[in-house]
């Protein structure tokens, strides 16, 4: 198996509209209006797409924007389901909410092995990331009572110890003091121009942050919560574990620079 073969990009064309109607979201900055877990969002049409899809910014649903199942969904509805879609299964729709919710999280497993195993310092972790990777696929083609059986947590522990592992032989690379504010509450630090090379920020709460002109070379941004931070002319050039739906929820302009496999926002400033 070759992890750049596996379909790790959503495509809603191919889904039943399962992050629609699976997710609970409250009314907030990123969602206009409150709605519980298994109840499809009103904006669902019948063809399983979202009414307002080109308005959403607009209309008070900027979270939907930066929402990215890595493909989740249709795995759950075309390789799981089988094409049985939720509305014509209603006897089975509670279940295949609650699989894509497990499908989600080893999709998101799936994306960040696949990433370490791109990075050349990582290349004593090879057969152990490879090995995990095989493993974690393995699961997102089990039996739907199968995947709910998983026991997330201790995947979940597995997996992120050698991700750290990983990570840290990448970010040896950077060179002087390198900063540790993994899981720190920095909502609405000040830290423009940061010297931040190879700085540990997995699962840093970075909202409304200023990162402008930082340097973010070889730094750690798995699960960092990047929405409205500001990371204009900030260099994640090099930077390790930044996901696309991170990078739609910042703010940047056209002097942030970004690495290689994702795009730069089209909400940004050119």
């Amino acid at each position: 198996m070759i992890p750049s073969q596996i379909e790790l990009q959503a495509d809603c064309a191919r889904c039943f509209g399962l992050c629609c109607v699976a997710l609970a979201f409250s009314r907030s900055a990123d969602f206009a209006i409150d709605k519980p877990a298994g109840e499809a969002c009103p904006n669902l049409d019948a063809e399983f797409r979202c009414a307002i899809h080109g308005k959403l910014r607009e209309r008070g649903f900027p979270g939907c924007t930066v929402f990215d199942c890595l493909g989740a969904g249709q795995q759950v509805s075309q390789v799981i389901y089988a094409g049985q879609d939720w509305r014509s299964h209603p006897v089975r729709a509670s279940q295949m909410f609650e699989v894509f919710a497990r499908m989600r999280e080893l999709h998101m497993l799936l994306w960040h092995l696949r990433e370490a195993l791109r990075l050349p310092a990582a290349q004593p972790l090879q057969r152990e990331l490879a090995g995990a990777f095989e493993r974690v696929h393995w699961l997102t083609n089990a039996s739907p009572e199968s995947i709910i059986a998983i026991d997330m947590p201790a995947e979940l522990r597995q997996v992120r110890d050698v991700l750290r592992r990983a990570s840290a032989l990448a970010r040896d690379q950077a060179t002087g003091a390198r900063v540790d504010f993994s899981n720190k509450d920095l909502i609405g630090a000040n830290l423009a121009g940061a010297k931040f090379r190879g700085a540990n920020l997995r699962g840093a709460q970075l909202i409304g942050a200023n990162l402008r002109d930082a340097d973010l070379r070889l730094a750690d941004l798995t699960a960092a919560d990047l929405r409205d931070t500001d990371l204009r002319g900030a260099d994640l050039s090099e930077a390790l574990f930044v996901r696309q739906a991170q990078l739609d929820a910042a703010r940047g302009d056209a002097h942030t620079r970004l690495p290689a496999g994702v795009e730069r926002p089209k909400h940004w400033p050119r």
